[in-house]
């Protein structure tokens, strides 16, 4: 497999050493044609791993092996959804056991299966639906402000270059209610000339193929102050990357690309490479620790994000109440 979907393939297949069968290559060349966003790649990848592994362990019919049309036939497909919910077809256990996976999971895999049909020109089938995913409750709008009063007294006493990340990163998703995948796309030209605004590529979600549409949003003093802790890192960790790096949220130190190779060793990247997101994603997760944050951020990035658009949105309201005639 070559390019970018098969960079991101290939981690699994190396660590589980699965076969390709004809249907999975024919699969694998419709997906790297997606015009889809890196978190629906990832639940794309997810699915393909675990077809690869359901048919591994004859968990479906042979005849799904040959191609691509049996590999989707629509009594293949419920058998692999009936399975997979069970949580067999996981790559990894959870506490020594393979549990059944989430609903928010299964929401994802109907989802990345009704797109895989469509771009193979099926029909639809009306499969099981996992029903409405609940979501997970946000912080308040005076939680919102103690957090940027934390973050405010913070910048005084940042103590490392993780802790300027950080407090960076979450002070332009509070000035642009940036999802993670539009954060870490984010490059050192989109901040503008003179530090008081940036440029965000909002991203089409739910697997469309509309391209992404630039917005530039101001910055408030606390992101400017910020960016005045987090810039001079960044230059420090990039200066040997010879203008090659361009990424504004960048690595912290050496670690590996995810890449295994056949005696278990690893391929290494080092400091001062773009930001992935599952990395940006972990380092909100410890950092909340680290930093003595949890009473203030929600355990997901996501949650966040989420009560950032609520408090926009009220935001909105009041003005529109304000300027309505009287």
């Amino acid at each position: 497999m070559q390019g970018a979907w098969g960079l991101l393939l290939a981690p699994a297949l190396q660590h589980t050493h699965l076969v390709s069968h004809p249907s999975l290559a024919a699969l694998d060349d419709l997906l790297r044609n997606l015009p889809v966003g890196p978190a629906r790649q990832r639940q794309l990848g997810m699915v393909r791993q675990e077809l690869a592994v359901a048919l591994e362990q004859h968990l479906l019919p042979c005849s799904a092996r040959r191609d691509l049309p049996q590999l989707l036939d629509e009594a293949v497909t419920r058998q692999y959804i009936r399975v997979a919910k069970t949580g067999a077809l996981r790559s990894r256990l959870v506490n020594g056991e393979k549990p059944p996976t989430s609903e928010p999971t299964n929401a994802a895999r109907l989802a990345c299966l009704e797109i895989i049909r469509r771009m193979a020109g099926l029909p639809v089938i009306a499969m099981e639906t996992a029903g409405p995913v609940a979501l997970k409750s946000v912080p308040g709008s005076e939680r919102l402000k103690s957090l940027r009063r934390r973050l405010r007294r913070d910048l005084s006493r940042v103590r490392s270059p993780g802790h300027a990340r950080f407090i960076a990163v979450l002070a332009v998703m509070l000035d642009t209610r940036a999802r993670a995948g539009e954060l870490v796309a984010q490059r050192i030209d989109h901040l503008s000339g003179d530090g008081r605004s940036i440029d965000v590529l909002r991203r089409p979600q739910h697997g469309t193929d509309a391209p992404p549409v630039r917005e530039t949003l101001p910055l408030s003093p606390l992101s400017r102050d910020a960016f005045d802790r987090w810039l001079p890192v960044r230059a420090e960790l990039t200066e040997t990357l010879e203008g090659k790096a361009n990424a504004l949220w960048v690595s912290l130190a050496h670690n590996h690309a995810g890449t295994l190779r056949d005696d278990g060793s690893s391929t290494r990247r080092r400091q001062g490479m773009p930001l992935q997101q599952r990395g940006l994603i972990r380092s909100y997760n410890s950092g909340r620790h680290r930093y003595e944050l949890t009473d203030l951020l929600p355990p997901n990035l996501e949650q966040l994000r989420r009560a950032l658009e609520r408090e926009a949105s009220a935001d909105g309201a009041r003005l529109g109440a304000d300027a309505a005639p009287r």
